[in-house]
């Protein structure tokens, strides 16, 4: 059995597990479709290779910078969400300039529904260990979301709940 927490979390939440895998997958084809598109516009050899070569390997240095879960820059959720559109919005688009429409609509709804219910459930992963017999640590709260911080003489600015009245 796996000790890494995130396979427990995947273990435990399996749409979670699935939406993250097509999240990835959707990445891999919005990155052949700018390919894919590169090499089939323009006149001759040299336009084909550049664009084909090019578009990919930006979108690529694009998200590892800004939108990739170990990114070098740490930017706000507008900022990331703004690559994704670039990136996967681009091959789309990426599939609509090579001749066809339909597909590309397709692929962009999947890629906004895929987006949206990755960054909602995302905001539930569960912080602290999950599974018979967790326990949670001593930063999350009973209900296993992060524990408020403490105030300034050290007391918990935590709501009291069932458990803390006396």
């Amino acid at each position: 059995m796996s000790t890494d927490p995130g396979a427990a979390v995947f273990a435990q939440r399996p749409w979670f597990a699935a939406n993250e895998l097509l999240a990835f997958l959707l990445e891999l084809a919005a990155l052949g479709c700018l390919a894919w598109w590169g090499f089939s516009t323009g006149d001759g050899w040299l336009p084909h290779l550049l664009l084909g070569v090019g578009t990919p390997l930006l979108a690529v240095v694009l998200w590892g910078l800004f939108a990739a879960p170990k990114a070098r820059l740490r930017p706000g959720l507008p900022l990331v969400l703004l690559v994704k559109a670039l990136v996967l919005g681009g091959g789309a688009a990426a599939v609509y300039g090579v001749g066809h429409p339909v597909a590309a609509v397709v692929m962009a709804i999947v890629v906004v529904v895929n987006t949206a219910l990755a960054e909602t459930l995302r905001r539930g992963t569960p912080t602290a260990p999950v599974g018979p017999g967790a326990t949670p640590t001593a930063s999350a709260g009973p209900d296993g979301e992060p524990a408020a911080p403490d105030g300034p003489g050290g007391e918990s600015t935590a709501p009291a709940g069932p458990r803390d009245a006396t």
